[in-house]
């Protein structure tokens, strides 16, 4: 099967601009393909990991992936979106969150056997004079068909600033940068860059006269089409250190049903007549097939040791032996009360969502219905339990 059309049957390509013939060409040659990513934290996030298997399965399949990472783009941040700027990275924040994704990028395709490029936007944009802007990029670029796309019409309405305004034309000249280092013809990004991403391959076509090509991965999305990777706590961090591995593990166990084999295509190495085989059943045959995504994607981004223990500390938790649980730790001076331990335990992420919780009757200690915001935390050790899926042994000290 040609990549791109198994990329597409994974769920993993939305757009495609001259679609046809980078068929053709993937048919008959191994091409240099790139991916952005911006450091607006100091982690990748849920919406990033589709993106990485993208390039790991161009890696797998004999092409070279490059992982582009805005040093430069980052400054500004991508507008698209946006009702307001973005806030501005100190040097010392930028660098750091610069870091971490290069760690973290380069960690993941460790775990799966692989190695990739990475490269900083920074390294180019930062030797790049104002004049050679206007005369070497800003010249092929129409500002009509600018303000026309998508990306722009939010920040149109509250005051556009002319640092966003190039941040289109930024982007579109890393594609340019990595054609002449790298002869790279085929850039890939979130479905929401569609536009930079075009202004990237016409800039490249014009100034170079030479085909390249571009396409975009969909956008993670619950069932009711709100953005996937959002969890009572927050976020969910490809970085242990935000987000833990039980965690990481527990958000793809409790994957909405009609979510699932979805998942398994896009975030799983599994083949696709095995992904169908595994997602055919319903009832408890469903959770296993939960179980077995949340290993998977565990193992993909965290490694498989990390995987099994996730997945034994939750068949312990869900299984009712909480003398296999592994106890998080607090200190008491840190939970006064029911509420802030339901925080502090993510198991909501306010005292608003914490008191609706206790008020639903929806918490227990050692199985005891919690009804009162100052219930005594007098135990020192003890299990805490949310609703019925969310149980955690907690130890104060």
């Amino acid at each position: 099967m040609n990549i791109l059309d198994e990329l597409k049957e994974r769920g993993l390509v939305k757009q495609i601009i001259y679609e046809e013939d980078l068929r053709k060409l993937l048919d008959k040659e191994k091409v240099v393909c790139y991916m952005g990513f911006d450091p607006s934290a100091d982690s990748l996030q849920m919406g990033n990991i589709a993106a990485l298997c993208l390039l790991l399965r161009m890696k797998k399949a004999g092409h070279k992936p490059i992982a582009l990472i805005g040093g430069a783009t980052g400054r500004i941040g991508d507008p698209t979106g946006r009702n307001d700027m973005r806030p501005q990275k100190t040097e010392e924040q930028l660098k750091h969150n610069l870091s971490c994704f290069n760690k973290q990028i380069k960690e993941f395709f460790a775990l799966n056997g692989e190695e990739i490029t990475i490269v900083n936007n920074d390294d180019w944009t930062s030797k790049l004079s104002y004049y050679d802007f206007l005369n070497e990029i800003a010249m092929y670029m129409s500002v009509n068909k600018m303000l026309a796309s998508e990306c722009f019409k939010a920040r149109m309405e509250n005051g556009l600033t002319l640092a966003e305004f190039a941040y289109m034309p930024m982007q579109a000249n890393d594609f340019l940068e990595l054609f002449k280092k790298y002869n790279c013809v085929v850039e890939f990004g979130g479905d929401d860059q569609w536009a930079n991403i075009i202004a990237g391959v016409e800039l490249v076509r014009k100034k170079e006269g030479v085909p390249v090509y571009a396409a975009t991965t969909p956008l993670l999305t619950k069932a009711d089409g709100t953005k996937m990777g959002k969890s009572a706590g927050g976020a969910v961090w490809v970085s242990r250190e935000k987000t833990s591995d039980y965690d990481f593990y527990q958000f793809f166990r409790n994957t909405e049903d009609v979510k699932v084999e979805e998942m398994f295509r896009v975030l799983t190495l599994l083949p696709l007549k095995e992904i169908k085989e595994i997602c055919s059943g319903t009832g408890r045959a469903l959770n296993m097939a939960k179980e077995r995504l949340a290993y998977e994607v565990t193992k993909l981004v965290r490694g498989e040791e990390s995987a099994k223990k996730a997945q034994s500390e939750a068949r312990a938790n869900f299984g009712g032996n909480t003398e296999e649980m592994k106890a998080i730790q607090f200190e008491r001076k840190e939970v006064s009360n029911i509420l802030d331990l339901l925080i502090k335990a993510k198991m909501a992420s306010s005292k608003g969502e914490a008191k609706r919780l206790v008020d639903g009757k929806g918490v227990k200690v050692d199985d005891e219905v919690i009804e009162s915001y100052d219930f005594p935390l007098i135990k020192n050790e003890f299990v805490l339990q949310k609703g019925k899926k969310s149980i955690q042994k907690v130890k104060l000290v």
